[in-house]
């Protein structure tokens, strides 16, 4: 895989740390790295999007690129409309990361909350430009109830159009888990019909990068370059 696509069963549950992840797994096993955010939301122009915090986290070796940049926190069409600058559109997204592609070994492209947030006016996602691309998209979910229905609605809507689902990572799991949590483990990848290929520690972010970087691959199955069984873990909070 040259570019993945990571995505989420909704928004602020992870997914520019499990990014990080990836990324720093990928770097640790000597391949390039690229991230691409298409559209920064929330941010003003001199402050750190989540393609720097990927860059922080993941180490000074991977390459950030944001596509447009917008002040509020909304969805990416709103705010590019509320601003008053262009919207970014799928063949945009999938040019940009065709040329990191050719540059890198491992290009991923994080989108903003959900699979079908709207980027644009015409309601392209994100999963218009996977199409474009190819490429799998792997979904970030949290661990707590009400994950099972939010996984389940992403994943049909990835089948609906042919899309393939590398796998579901839980973007935040929890020191002390609840019931809930420790069930959503097995019934994850029933529902999404998808591996579970990690889950990253709650405050995992909050990390010294030097830190991070050493621990990630733990957290990652073998398929996204770590060494975290989802045998094992699930087990062990059965």
């Amino acid at each position: 895989m040259s570019v993945v696509v990571v995505s989420g069963s909704g928004t602020e549950i992870g997914k520019t740390v499990v990014t990080a992840a990836v990324a720093a797994a990928a770097v640790a096993a000597g391949r390039s790295v690229a991230v691409l955010k298409p559209a920064q939301t929330g941010v003003g122009p001199h402050e750190p999007g989540d393609a720097a915090e990927v860059v922080r986290l993941a180490g000074a070796g991977v390459t950030p690129v944001e596509l447009a940049r917008y002040p509020e926190p909304l969805a990416p069409d709103t705010a590019a409309r509320r601003c008053g600058r262009p919207a970014v559109s799928p063949d945009e997204i999938a040019t940009a990361a065709e040329k990191l592609a050719a540059e890198h070994d491992l290009v991923l492209v994080e989108g903003a909350g959900g699979l079908l947030v709207r980027y644009d006016g015409a309601g392209h996602t994100l999963a218009d430009a996977a199409r474009l691309l190819g490429a799998p998209v792997l979904v970030v979910v949290p661990a707590v109830l009400g994950t099972l229905n939010s996984a389940a609605l992403t994943a049909e809507a990835l089948r609906a159009r042919s899309l393939e689902q590398l796998g579901v990572v839980v973007g935040s799991w929890p020191a002390e888990p609840d019931l809930a949590c420790r069930c959503n483990l097995a019934d994850l990848p029933a529902v999404a019909a998808a591996p579970l290929l990690g889950a990253v520690p709650e405050g995992s972010g909050a990390l010294a990068p030097d830190a991070f970087r050493a621990a990630a691959p733990a957290w990652l199955a073998p398929e996204l370059g770590g060494t975290w069984s989802a045998a094992e873990f699930t087990a062990r909070w059965a």
